[in-house]
Parts: structure tokens; sequence; C-alpha cells
């Protein structure tokens, strides 16, 4: 399954290089979004090279367009999230023209044929702009497609793909998948990249100008595989295993969604070499452009190298506030363990809190130490050099030096920034 979404440019007067021979005869249906019609029945249908179509469905020439384009289809339905998306795009941006590509008749079939639809898909989008660029242009997979069949200085504006789909894409070349080649910028959000229950739903290799890996892009808090899979089937029989899979891979669009109706808490990421590294809370360096918002209004940064992006969060949409911490403290909305700890070295993590607790006063670290280690006064003894802490957000940091108590060590926190 895939979930992609178009954004094009303003108009520019210049032909694309157009790669469709004509006649084209499509098989996609293409929906205008009517504000207030939540049943897509009631949006109006435009059709290429049909002239009539685009002024009855009210298209305005003179507004950015934006192109929806689901994924594959089980049960040959639209799927619920396609309407809110085009909502909360109208409701975020106001002036613009959004389109929903309909191809369930190509994607409700086995995955592998529906997989082969999507160039066919693809070139009916390119066709439909073909159209419209004689007065309009606009600047995943499918949607890559359709990149690939526009070019020159008619190139497609942006591409976002929403956990793009990995069985059959995964290792392709950049032509049979989508790639940063496909449009002025791309952009990816992965959040089920990994195998589970014998699936791998998402692709893992990056694909686009930047890849953002929302909780490592592995799984997602509050999906629970096996337990929700048992929950669905017994509520849904066999459909049951979709809704399993939609948990984490429709996150993607969710966290899109929550980007376009709440930019006053935009979620940052920031490029690390992998998620171990990022959970280490080694990479939150916000100099150099190495931290971004995953969002629609992410900063458009197009670059040789595939850029990847990590973040983390808890089960809610927003979390925004993460800290990077060298040694280990109790923190008064979360708890942090280390099992195994040796002299002489520092240890570094990340913790995510779910509010902004302001600036650090006090920390207190304490030793909970087993039953068996206590046997005959033997405790072990652990002494604590100092402890430095860095707000992701604000960048602020915190040096925080032991003074002692009985139930732990009190650390008093000196803010280095001033």
């Amino acid at each position: 399954m895939q979930r992609v979404s178009v954004q094009g440019n303003q108009f520019l007067n210049q032909w694309p290089v157009l790669r469709i021979k004509m006649p084209h005869i499509t098989s996609t249906v293409f929906k205008l979004y009517s504000d207030g019609a939540k049943d897509m029945e009631d949006w109006c249908t435009v059709e290429a090279f049909r002239p009539h179509t685009r002024t009855s469905c009210g298209f305005n020439s003179s507004h950015p367009l934006i192109i929806i384009t689901h994924g594959w289809s089980i049960n040959a339905l639209m799927e619920s999230w396609v309407p809110v998306l085009a909502s909360a795009l109208k409701t975020s941006l106001g002036d613009v023209n959004v389109i929903v590509t309909d191809w369930l008749l190509q994607a409700n079939i086995n995955y592998p044929n529906a997989a082969q639809n999507t160039m066919a898909v693809g070139k009916d989008i390119a066709f439909l702009l073909q159209w419209l660029q004689e007065f309009y242009h606009l600047g995943a997979h499918i949607s890559g497609f359709a990149g690939s069949y526009l070019g020159g200085p008619g190139k497609i504006g942006r591409i976002t793909g929403l956990d793009p789909a990995g069985p059959l894409f995964e290792g392709m070349a950049a032509s049979d998948r989508l790639s940063p080649d496909d449009a002025l910028f791309v952009d990816a959000i992965h959040t089920y990249t990994q195998e589970r229950m014998g699936l791998s739903v998402g692709i893992k290799q990056p694909v686009a100008h930047v890849d953002f890996y929302h909780n490592g892009g592995d799984f997602q808090p509050g999906c629970h595989p096996f337990q929700s899979l048992m929950e669905h089937i017994a509520l849904h029989g066999i459909n049951g295993f979709e809704q399993t899979v939609k948990c984490a891979h429709e996150r993607s669009v969710y966290l899109f969604i929550d980007s376009l109706l709440n930019k006053d808490k935009q979620i940052m990421a920031c490029r690390c070499s992998d998620d171990n590294a990022f959970e280490k809370g080694t990479c939150l360096d916000y100099r150099k452009n190495k931290c971004n918002t995953l969002s629609y209004n992410v900063r458009r940064v197009r670059s040789v190298a595939d850029k990847k992006l990590y973040n983390k969060t808890h089960s809610s949409m927003y979390v925004g506030n993460t800290v990077e911490c060298q040694k280990s403290f109790l923190n008064k909305q979360e708890n942090v363990y280390i099992e195994e700890i040796s002299g002489n070295k520092t240890y570094t993590f990340l913790i995510t809190l779910d509010s902004d607790i302001g600036d650090l006063m006090m920390l207190m670290f304490r030793w909970e130490g087993s039953v068996v280690n206590n046997i005959g006064g033997m405790r072990p003894k652990l002494t604590v050099g100092k402890i430095r802490v860095k707000a992701g957000e604000t960048q602020n940091r915190w040096v925080s030096i032991p003074l002692g108590g009985n139930e732990g060590v009190r650390l008093n926190c000196i803010n280095k920034d001033q």
C-alpha cells in the first residue's frame, strides 16, 4: 500500500517535455474536492480534454494544484483518510485545487498486479497535467511515474510520499519507484519499514531529497501487531488484518494532516546515521540545517546525498520536546534506566517529553540495587561526575553538579547558555 500527495507550482508559460504518445485513453478518475462535501460521490469529476468539466467543477487556474493518490485497495472502497486529508489541505492552505486520483478499479486486485498498474496510473496523471498545462502549470510511486513523464521547465514542483510501498519497489532502480528525479523537490515520511508478521509494508531505502523516519520508521507507538491483529480479526473478520497494518502505515498520513492543522506544533527531525545513533541522543544539532520539520512546510533542501532524518514521539500525534542526556536521571515524566554500568564511561541517551517543562532547575539520580547485591552489606557504589542536558527544540544546555541526598543524588542545573 502507498499513500502519496503531489503539490504543484504556479503557472509557467513553458510546456514540459512530455513522453506520452497521443491519443491516450485513461482508466483513472479524477475528482475535484468540494468544500463541505464529505461523500466523494458528490465531488465533481474532471476529465482531460473536456473543458466543460474543468469549468463546471470550479477548477481555478490561478490557484495551486495538489493531487492526492491512494494506494493498494483490499475492499475496493476509498480509504477514510483521503477526504480528511483533502479537507485539511483546503482548511490550512485556503485557495488551492485539490484533486483525488481514483484508481480503485486497478488497485482492487492482487498486490503484484496492482503494483504493476502504478506506471499506467502515473501516465494517466501526467496526461491530465498535459491538458492542464495549456493554461496552468504544476510543477509515491504513482506520482513518481507521473513525474518521470514530465520534464524540463514544466517539471512537477513537489511530491510527498506517505510511507511509500515496499514490496516490489524495495531495491528497484530509480526509474521503477519514487525517486528524487521525479520532481523539483521530493520528501517522504516512513512509518512502517521493517518486516512484521512476514510483511514489510513500507519501503526502507531513502527515496527522496529528504526522508523522515518517524520513530525510526520501523513501527509506531500505540500499534501492537499481534494484540491488535487478534482484536481486529474478532471485530472485522479477515479484514482485521488490514486494520492492523493500517495503524502504523497510515500514521504517515495523519502526521502530515496534523502538520497542516497544528502549524504551531511542528514535529522536528534531525539528520542521523541511523535510528540507534539517534536513540543515543547524539544527533540533536539544529545547526548547519541538520534538522527539519516533518510537515507540509518542510524546508526544501535538495542534495545529491540522501538525507535521512529521525525523530521520536509517544503514541500521541504531537510530542515536540526532546532532550539529549549524558548519564542517567529520573525525570518527573519518564523513568530512564541503564541496566549495565561500568566506570569511567559516559552514557548518552534520548528522552521524549509530552510537554515543555521549561528550564531545568534540579535533577535526581537514584541507584536502585537488587536484593542480591545487598546481601552481607555488599552494596555497589557509583560516583556521578556530572550530567549534561541539551534541549532539542531550544538547544539550551545545562550541566548538573552532585549535591548529595538521602534518597539519591540531587543535582543543581547550571544553564551553560547564560
